[in-house]
C-alpha cells in the first residue's frame, strides 16, 4: 500500500480507503455487524489506514462499529466522519434524503455526538455532509477553523453528493482550501472530477480530492452484470436500466486497461484515479474480503501509461462511441444551473 497526505495537513491516508457507508446500514446489501467489524479489521491488515464514515450512516451505528473495530488500531489509522444531516429529529423515508441542519449550534452538538459514538476525543478529518453553497457561511467556516485549531480534527473536508456532484460547493471548498473534497468520480463519470481539476489549477489550492464510487456502482468491478439481480434494499436498483445497459457497452471499449495476471479492470479503475496528483485516496465500496484483497492491491499494480490515459480521454470525449442517452443526464446543482452552465457541461440540475 502507498500513502499520500491530505491538502496542507499532516494527515496521511492510504491510497485505497474504506468507505464505511456499508457499515451499520443495509443500503449495499445485508451483513451482520460482526462481519462488518471483521471486514474493517481485515482492511487494516491489508494496509488500509483511511476509514471514512458519517453520522447519518445507520443513524450513528456506522460510527459506533468503526470505533469498536478500530479501537486497538487508533494510532495506526486515519478516521474521517461527516456531519450535517439531521436524523435526530426526522424519520428516514426509504433511501430519501434527510433534511440538513448546518447552523453552528447544531454542528457542534452533532460533532460531539459523533465523537461519543466513535469513542474518540478527536477525529483526523471532519467533513460537512452534502452542504449547499449558501449553507457554508462565515459561521460554519469559523466553526471548522476552530475545530481544527482546538485539535478536535486535524483536517477539514466537504463530502459531495448525493447525485454526481455539486460544482459550486466543491469550488467553494477548494477556494477556501479545505483539506479534502469527496466526490463521485470514475472512468464512466468524469465531468465533476475534471471540473475540480480545472478549479485546482486556476486557484492553486492544495485541496485533495477523494473519489468515491470509483467502480461506478458495481459496473467497473463487474459485480453488476446483465445477469445480476440486486437484493431488495440495495440502492443501486434505483438507477435506470439504460444507465446499466450503456455502461456495459462502455466497459467493453476499456478492456485494453486489463493486464492478465498484473491488473484487473477493477484495479485499473482505481489506478486511473490515482494517476491524478490531486487525488489522495480512493474509497471503493467493499462488500467482501475478496474485494479488500483485490482493491487494496490496486495501490501497487502497474500504473496506467500515458498512452492508456490518452486513450481513455479520447473515448470519454466521444462518449465511448455510443450515440444515445443513459438516463442519467441530471447533475445536482444548488445555484439554478448557473454552476453547470458556467462549467460548460451539457447537463441540467436534478430539479429542472
Amino acid at each position: 500500500m502507498n500513502y499520500r497526505t491530505l491538502g496542507d495537513s499532516d494527515v496521511e491516508v492510504s491510497e485505497i480507503g474504506f468507505g464505511a457507508w456499508v457499515v451499520g446500514s443495509d443500503w449495499w446489501g445485508d451483513r451482520s455487524e460482526q462481519q462488518a467489524v471483521e471486514m474493517l479489521q481485515y482492511a487494516v491488515e491489508q494496509g488500509i489506514t483511511y476509514f471514512d464514515t458519517g453520522d447519518v450512516y445507520g443513524h450513528g451505528r456506522s460510527e459506533e462499529l468503526v470505533g469498536e473495530a478500530l479501537a486497538d488500531y487508533r494510532d495506526e489509522v486515519t478516521v474521517a466522519t461527516k456531519i450535517g444531516y439531521d436524523f435526530y429529529n426526522n424519520p428516514q423515508a426509504g433511501h430519501g434524503e434527510l433534511p440538513k441542519e448546518l447552523n453552528r449550534e447544531y454542528l457542534e452538538e452533532a460533532f460531539e455526538k459523533s465523537l461519543d459514538r466513535l469513542d474518540m476525543d478527536r477525529v483526523d478529518v471532519l467533513q460537512l455532509h452534502n452542504a449547499n453553497v449558501e449553507e457554508m457561511d462565515a459561521d460554519v467556516l469559523e466553526f471548522l477553523d476552530e475545530v481544527r485549531e482546538e485539535g478536535r480534527a486535524d483536517a477539514i473536508g466537504l463530502a459531495l453528493g448525493p447525485s454526481i456532484g455539486w460544482l459550486a460547493e466543491g469550488d467553494l471548498a477548494i477556494e477556501e482550501e479545505f483539506d479534502s473534497v469527496q466526490l463521485v468520480w470514475n472512468l464512466l463519470e468524469q465531468e465533476v472530477g475534471n471540473h475540480f481539476l480545472e478549479t485546482l489549477e486556476r486557484t492553486g489550492s492544495s485541496t485533495s480530492l477523494i473519489p468515491r464510487v470509483p467502480h461506478s456502482s458495481g459496473l467497473l468491478n463487474e459485480q453488476v452484470t446483465p445477469e445480476t439481480e440486486l437484493d431488495e434494499g440495495d440502492h443501486r436498483g434505483f438507477r435506470p436500466d439504460e444507465w446499466y445497459e450503456t455502461g456495459w457497452e462502455k466497459i467493453e471499449t476499456l478492456r485494453f486497461l486489463e493486464r492478465d495476471g498484473e491488473r484487473t479492470m477493477a484495479q485499473a479503475s482505481l489506478q486511473w484515479l490515482l494517476s491524478q496528483d490531486h487525488v489522495a485516496s480512493v474509497t471503493p465500496t467493499f462488500r467482501t474480503r475478496e474485494d479488500i484483497d483485490e482493491w487494496a492491491a490496486a495501490s501497487e499494480v502497474p500504473a496506467l501509461s500515458d498512452e492508456e490515459l490518452d486513450r481513455v480521454a479520447d473515448l470519454y470525449a466521444d462518449n465511448f462511441g455510443i450515440d444515445r442517452e443513459d438516463g442519467m443526464d441530471a447533475l445536482r446543482s444548488s445555484v439554478d444551473d448557473e454552476d453547470i452552465q458556467s462549467a460548460g457541461l451539457d447537463k441540467q440540475s436534478a430539479g429542472s
